[in-house]
């Protein structure tokens, strides 16, 4: 085992040997005597134990001279639930990373954003994935290239730069290296069905239909009846069995609809630039949480006797989150102390106000959500709430846009929690919902939550934030998800997958 997994050779053994997979993600298959890496539960027969080696990344296969299993596509496994569930350098330096931002801003702007010289952000990365920061980046651009040469009609040029490598040589020499075939010969692969506009091939410009996948078991009802419940008119909508919202990309802007599926969540993205395809994907599925192990969340909150009947009801559970931080950080001070309906007629007003408007010719999404500057010139008058939130509001959306208070996917938890605190009007509540859905903290807790308490006291559970607090010591570091199965017991559409 290559340095940087949590599993020793044996585990990985023997994941293989039984093609678990629970572990596609955590770690990837090398194969000494065909140069081959696959995922755990690859289809074909196992190698022999001695032939094989284990590293942490696709990219570390890559650099060793490893090419892609063209049967079990390890390239397209659910991300490491790791990235998800800390928030030291190597963690955040994943996320970033899956955001795009060495391509955009190369290795120094990666080390900018985390406060750390460039030097230590390849030395961490190489010590735990066995790659380095560009060796991630070109192997999530050659999955990406993947995707469009299978997908799309797009002449291979132009998929180059989409992908975001430098020259159309970088994108024939890598796709030939990590894939054993040509971008033609990869393409002519394709089934006729699917050039012909079945799964995966849309003749919309700049629409792609993809498949999401996950760890199994996933609920979608809590998950997509959130973001259902609490849509944003104008942003989001539920229609035709899927959420649909615009999103705010590095490039330009986006329209997705997410629908969940048994094995997959269909997921059709409209772009206005192709170069956003990564980041993008890479949003929606933390927006609804499909790197999360949920075997192994369950399994700890299995442990207590008043969660485990919740658990086993209605097991795999996810925390719905958010593409854009800022964003979420705004609605969480409008929803102060009011009813759902309430704070998304705020949000509605803010968004006809202020928000960038575009078309959608397939349903009734009109704005994009108005960014940080944009809210920051609004006359604080001019907002119906009370004056406390308004100076709260103010105070929030300027910090944003001058960068004093940054939400990124690069952003330490704790650090930004207690730069919350500091806020006028943020009390625990609100930082901790920033915490959990904007941040993405495993293990952020709503010990104030009036629903979390309502069913703590229904449970028999303690019911005052302290005592509760105590108590859910013992669900760490999954107090997140404990969260979701305690608002599942009450009766609010959050609750519940729209009909």
């Amino acid at each position: 085992m290559q340095t940087g997994t949590h599993l020793d050779r044996e585990h990985c053994v023997r994941a293989v040997q039984s093609k678990d997979a629970r572990f596609d993600g955590w770690f990837f298959t090398a194969v000494l005597t065909t140069r081959i890496y696959c995922r755990p539960s690859c289809p074909v027969v196992p190698p022999k134990p001695r032939n094989m080696t284990f590293y942490p990344s696709a990219a570390a296969c890559q650099q060793a001279g490893f090419r892609a299993c063209k049967r079990c596509r390890p390239d397209t496994s659910p991300g490491s639930p790791e990235w998800n569930r800390r928030a030291d350098l190597v963690a955040r330096a994943m996320r970033l990373i899956a955001d795009g931002v060495v391509d955009r801003e190369g290795v120094p702007g990666l080390a900018a954003r985390l406060g750390y010289s460039a030097r230590q952000v390849e030395r961490q990365l190489l010590a735990e994935l066995g790659a380095g920061p560009l060796a991630l980046a070109r192997a999530q651009r050659a999955q990406t290239a993947r995707l469009l040469v299978e997908t799309t009609p797009l002449p291979m040029s132009e998929i180059a730069f989409a992908a975001g490598f430098a020259s159309i040589r970088a994108f024939n020499d890598t796709v030939r290296e990590v894939f054993a075939l040509s971008p033609s010969e990869l393409r002519a692969r394709v089934p006729r069905s699917r050039a012909a506009g079945t799964p995966g091939f849309s003749g919309t410009p700049g629409t792609l239909t993809l498949r999401l996948p996950f760890r199994a078991p996933l609920n979608p009802d809590n998950l997509f009846g959130h973001l259902a419940a609490t849509a944003v008119p104008g942003v989001e909508e539920w229609r035709d069995g899927a959420y649909r919202r615009t999103l705010r990309l590095p490039y330009g802007h986006g329209i997705v609809a997410l629908a969940p599926r048994p094995d997959h969540v269909a997921c059709r993205l409209t772009l206005s630039d192709l170069r956003d395809l990564t980041v993008a994907t890479s949003r929606c599925r933390r927006l609804l949480d499909l790197d999360a192990d949920p075997v192994a969340v369950d399994g700890r909150l299995r442990a207590d006797p008043v969660l485990a009947p919740l658990v086993d009801r209605a097991p795999g559970r996810r925390v719905p989150r958010t593409v854009d931080e800022a964003e979420f950080a705004v609605r969480a001070v409008l929803g102060q102390q009011v009813s759902t309906a309430a704070a998304r007629t705020h949000a509605a007003r803010l968004v006809a106000a202020h928000g960038k408007p575009l078309d959608d010719p397939e349903g009734g999404l009109t704005h994009l959500f108005p960014a940080p500057e944009a809210l920051a010139a609004v006359d604080p008058a001019s907002l119906a709430m009370p004056r406390t939130r308004r100076t709260t509001f103010t105070t929030l959306v300027g910090a944003l846009a001058d960068g004093r208070l940054r939400l990124g996917v690069e952003a330490d938890w704790a650090e930004t929690r207690a730069r919350l605190l500091d806020l006028p009007g943020f009390g625990p509540w609100t930082a901790d919902v920033i915490a959990m859905r904007a941040l993405g903290d495993p293990d952020a807790f709503l010990a104030t939550d009036l629903g979390v308490r309502r069913a703590a006291r229904e449970l028999g559970l303690p019911a005052t934030p302290g005592a509760l607090t105590a108590r859910a010591e013992a669900w760490r570091p999954w107090r997140a998800y404990a969260v979701q199965y305690l608002w599942a017991t009450d009766g609010h559409p959050i609750n519940f997958l729209p009909a």
